[in-house]
């Protein structure tokens, strides 16, 4: 008597699509079986695809063939040949391995004769055409998802910060999803402002109650959606940008400038670098006895280690770099800004208060507005299509459910807003207060601007025994800042 396993498969995509499952074919084998007078040694039952042969159950089959006798002849039979494979290069392989342990693949509605040489013909027919229709369905799917994209739609799950829905005539859109999108608006800016390293806004925003991967949030910042923009592939190196039906979190320019900060690399250094926080001067300072150039490193001291301002050449100058840092903060604070110069800084400032952030704010608030009554609008026609019976119960719960929270997260958004045009108000009020000591908070600020500071106000002379320091102010900035003691 033969002996055979039966192998059953289908793939999610045929299940919904064809209605093929696992007991029909099951029924049909073990029928063929049983007329055939063949024992059924196995079944192996899996939901996998065929494009390659990395499947458990088939792992499962491969094992139990190769752990019985070489001796004796077996078979595997299927349904197909579409069962088996979907790669004709890799079925191939598998027939020729499974040839090596006495073992014959069969397809019992495409039976194949393998003692006759010219079957090998129909074998390759069998299995080329699984094959080509899988590259027909992927060409098919990728040119309708390209054209999708080149309708401004965004094809396939929507980004976070987004969620997809179903207009009333049938579209397929994706909206924003509260609190996600407000979070998300807050990282784009928070990275404009270039202040924080990358993986700290992202930890900043998982408090806030942005939950993603470490990975899923460097693709997010780089999500051209975000800002309204659908990119589509020309080449392996060019692609083109389509504007988007949906409606952008944040505006390109804003998109295009943290692209520019993350590429260029222009992050601010991390104020855990205590070495180039420590050694703000290195660079700027010079040897009060030979002249060269003097650099930072740390001395090791009988506890802890001690940071010093060291001269290469043969004096070997040694200064305490805490006391000349601290030396050259103490003569920052003694310059103040000129009383001309603080009449010009209120002026901008009331300028800025008043026709900028305050315009800016004023055309938010009216977006938001837009968007909640679109919201409302929106909700009240999905009203009316359930009372007409037109709309299921389920949808319209969903498009309810999916109303309270946007129109949540908008007033939320509206309410902070008014809060800061109220703020704008009140500054407006303060701006006859005189802003004089602009150099107070040079202790706050990371290595990176203070370098920059260090820059353009430069230490020139030191004091070995002292520890004074002089600065150099160049012309044009001596016509805004004058020393606190100075009666100029």
């Amino acid at each position: 008597m033969k002996t055979a396993y039966l192998y059953i498969r289908v793939s999610t995509d045929e299940q919904k699509r064809r209605g093929y499952s696992l007991p029909e074919q099951e029924d049909r084998l073990l029928k063929y079986c049983e007329f055939n007078n063949i024992e059924v040694k196995g079944i192996f039952r899996e939901d996998y695809s065929a494009k390659t042969f990395n499947r458990p159950e088939w792992k499962k089959l491969i094992t139990v063939i190769k752990s019985r006798s070489s001796k004796d002849d077996k078979s595997i039979l299927f349904i197909k040949w579409d069962r088996f494979s979907r790669n004709i290069e890799n079925a191939y392989e598998m027939i020729g391995m499974l040839r090596k342990h006495k073992t014959t693949a069969m397809a019992i509605d495409q039976p194949i004769d393998f003692s006759v040489p010219e079957s090998t013909v129909m074998l390759a027919v069998y299995l080329s055409v699984p094959e080509a229709e899988n590259s027909r369905r992927a060409m098919n799917t990728a040119n309708g998802i390209r054209r999708a994209k080149l309708m401004g739609r965004y094809p396939g799950k929507a980004p976070l910060g987004f969620i997809n829905l179903t207009t009333v005539d049938g579209k397929k859109v994706i909206v924003p999803k509260q609190p996600e999108a407000g979070i998300i608006k807050w990282v784009f800016h928070q990275l404009a402002k270039n202040i924080h390293r990358v993986e700290d806004v992202r930890r900043m925003a998982d408090d806030k109650g942005l939950k993603c991967s470490r990975s899923y949030f460097f693709k997010l910042i780089r999500n051209p959606a975000y800002c309204g923009l659908i990119p589509i592939k020309l080449s392996s190196r060019e692609q083109h940008m389509v504007k988007g039906i949906h409606d952008p979190l944040i505006a390109e320019t804003l998109f295009y400038e943290v692209q520019r900060i993350i590429l260029t690399k222009t992050k601010t250094v991390r104020k855990t670098d205590n070495l180039k926080a420590t050694f703000f001067l290195t660079g700027f300072l010079t040897c009060p006895l030979c002249g060269r150039k003097m650099l930072g490193s740390f001395s090791q001291g009988s506890r802890k280690k001690y940071p010093y301002y060291h001269c290469r050449g043969k004096c070997k100058t040694r200064i305490s770099a805490s006391l000349l840092n601290d030396s050259y903060e103490q003569e920052l604070q003694k310059l103040v800004l000129s009383d001309k110069a603080v009449d010009l800084f209120n002026c901008v400032l009331e300028d800025w208060n008043t026709s900028t952030q305050k315009t800016e704010y004023l055309q938010e608030r009216r977006q938001v507005e837009k968007k909640l009554k679109e919201q409302e609008l929106f909700f009240s026609q999905a009203r009316k299509l359930f009372v007409s019976s037109v709309l299921n119960l389920d949808d319209y719960k969903e498009i309810k459910k999916e109303y309270h929270i946007n129109s949540k997260g908008l007033r939320g958004e509206l309410e902070d807003i008014n809060v800061k045009l109220m703020r704008i108000d009140k500054q407006r009020q303060q701006v006859g207060q005189p802003i004089v000591n602009i150099l107070h908070g040079f202790s706050e600020m990371d290595a990176t601007d203070k370098k920059h500071l260090v820059a353009l106000i430069p230490p020139i002379k030191v004091d070995c025994h002292t520890k004074a320091v002089s600065l150099d102010i160049c012309r044009a900035l001596s016509r805004i800042l004058i020393p606190v003691y100075s009666n100029i």
